[in-house]
């Protein structure tokens, strides 16, 4: 149950993105996230590439929190309560603070990234959707963010700059790593899903 740190290795292609998981993977074993819910019949791909559009372009490291913390929806809303009850919390005090909190590392680690950590609960049917696709298979919800990555690059709207690195590791199948430019700063990109991959060929 708990996302297998080799497989998201091997579709996002990271090797830092390997060792968040990995670090969240050890801390996730105490607490598995609930089941997936009964949706029925698996997502096609135009689905997947529909419900991973806003957080594709992510780099791989923030990436691989989200998808973890999609699979605890309860707790995401938890902690964005959290957070806007303890703003002025800063530094080493809400570091302990959020030592004290019962959640999965993937939620807390959101707690660095309020803007992240507030869309998801605030989008918490998204959230779901996109938990209960992860826990079914993780392979097909990497597979679309590769589809998109390679969408994005192809219309020119993924590009290497001043707060993200852009590496294609060539091989089997084309993997499109995103890196922060900085390693002791994530960049979250803002864009819109809707043009950043060009013309959607998929009915809305």
């Amino acid at each position: 149950r708990v996302l297998s740190a080799a497989l998201c290795m091997l579709a996002l292609g990271g090797a830092s993105a390997h060792a968040s998981l990995v670090m969240a993977s050890t801390h996730a074993q105490s607490a598995p996230p609930p089941p997936a819910s009964d949706a029925g019949a698996p997502l096609t791909q135009a689905e997947l590439e529909q419900l991973v559009a806003p957080i594709a372009l992510y780099p791989d490291d923030l990436l691989s929190q989200v998808l973890m913390a999609s699979t605890y929806p309860t707790e995401m809303v938890m902690a964005d309560r959290w957070v806007k009850q303890n703003e002025s919390l800063k530094g080493d005090a809400l570091a302990d603070a959020l030592a004290k909190q019962g959640w999965d590392a993937s939620v807390k680690s959101l707690v660095n990234f309020p803007q992240v950590l507030g869309m998801m609960s605030e989008k918490l049917d998204w959230t779901v959707k996109l938990g209960d696709a992860v826990l079914a298979g993780q392979k097909p919800v990497l597979d679309a963010v590769q589809a998109l990555r390679a969408k994005a690059q192809a219309q020119g709207n993924l590009k290497s700059n001043e707060q993200q690195t852009i590496v294609v590791q060539q091989g089997p199948t084309q993997v499109i790593e995103i890196q922060s430019a900085n390693p002791q700063v994530i960049y979250v990109p803002t864009y819109n899903p809707t043009v950043v991959y060009g013309a959607w060929p998929y009915p809305a």
